[in-house]
């Protein structure tokens, strides 16, 4: 087995290199790569994610990579006891992809539920002999997820879920992994369970790819608190779902600071900082740009030219979402086409696992 060491991929810069010179590659050669990303089924999405990842997905969708959308629905049960809405948010997830710009229908994009693929979660027992409980129990991800979800008794699948992330992403034998800096932990393991299972059991032909992290220059965004990253279950967030004036309203409550004239400095004025942040994502202007042009307006005059800015940026989307969710049967059959494909590609996946270790009948 590798030994530990290996773990390491190295300083952050270089990542941050590699992914800029597999940036370039993607815009030349996208055929030569096949991309896996997802979200968990706990509700709607919001603005952050809209700008953190959804549109980048849709990029790299326009550019045509075959892409794996995972819903990643049992790993809900690792933090949450509730599961009561699991698949009414598995419907609206899909929803919210299709009204971002994602098309099922390229015969590229696929997104499925990871439940409804039982040969993609067949590999976790073989992938579960890769890698030892001191690896898991050190994955910096999982301990802030951990302390995040406030369980004073922590659940086995909290701590192999990022082996169970390192199954949707080689099931399919996807190669590149946009992520964010806090996810390069459970890449670095995925690609560590390539390589151990490529040096342990197909040396001369390897079955999986590393996986490459694809790191997103998306900014993060903050939450309508102005101290925390944008989340559902801090009610701090803008859903996509959201209509016009409940988004006056919401950022109408956003919290600012007492200064008069508005400027944009990040590191002393954090929360109006957010919010022209926001602002420049919807309108495209440059934050400083925007926050010259309000002047001593002050925060009032912020958050009327925000909430102006993010309804007029949101409302096609938002049209669009209203005319999916009067169509459930296209979403159904969308989850029902893409659990197909999926289950297609993890058969043959499961096959040459099977082979190389010598269990094929």
């Amino acid at each position: 087995m590798t030994t530990e060491a290996q773990l390491d991929y190295g300083t952050f810069e270089a990542t941050l290199a590699r992914s800029k010179q597999l940036e370039q590659d993607l815009q030349k050669n996208p055929q030569n790569y096949k991309v896996l990303t997802g979200d968990r089924p706990t509700g709607r999405l919001h603005i952050g994610h809209l700008f953190g990842s959804l549109q980048n997905r849709v990029r790299l969708h326009k550019l045509g990579v075959p892409t794996y959308i995972v819903i990643a629905d049992y790993q809900v049960l690792t933090d949450r006891d509730t599961f009561e809405n699991i698949a009414e948010n598995v419907r609206q997830l899909t929803i919210d992809y299709l009204a971002a710009g994602i098309d099922p229908f390229d015969g590229k994009t696929f997104i499925f539920p990871h439940s409804h693929v039982p040969e993609l979660n067949q590999l976790m027992i073989p992938f579960l002999t890769l890698v030892t409980n001191a690896e898991l129990d050190r994955n910096p991800t999982v301990k802030e997820e951990i302390q995040a979800s406030g369980q004073k008794r922590v659940n086995a699948g909290m701590y192999t879920y990022p082996v169970h992330q390192a199954a949707d992403i080689l099931f399919c034998k996807g190669n590149v992994v946009p992520v964010g800096k806090d996810q390069l932990p459970h890449l670095e393991l995925t690609r560590t369970i390539a390589r151990r299972f490529n040096d342990r059991f197909a040396k001369k032909q390897p079955v999986f790819p590393e996986p490459q992290p694809l790191l997103s220059e998306a900014p993060i965004i903050l939450g309508l608190d102005g101290s925390q990253k944008m989340s559902k279950s801090r009610n701090n967030a803008i859903m996509l779902s959201a209509d016009e004036d409940e988004t006056a309203y919401l950022i109408k409550r956003a919290k600012t600071d007492s200064e008069r004239t508005i400027t944009y400095d990040p590191e002393n004025r954090p929360e109006v900082a957010n919010l022209l942040l926001m602002a420049s994502l919807a309108t495209g202007k440059n934050p400083e740009v925007i926050a010259e042009q309000i002047g001593d307006g002050g925060a009032g005059k912020l958050k009327q030219y925000l909430t102006e800015a993010m309804n007029e940026y949101l409302r096609p989307l938002r049209t669009k979402r209203k005319e999916l969710e009067k169509n459930m049967d296209l979403i159904e059959q969308v989850l029902r086409d893409g659990v197909a494909a999926a289950r297609e590609e993890a058969i043959q996946t499961l096959e040459e696992v099977r082979e190389v270790m010598n269990m094929k009948l």
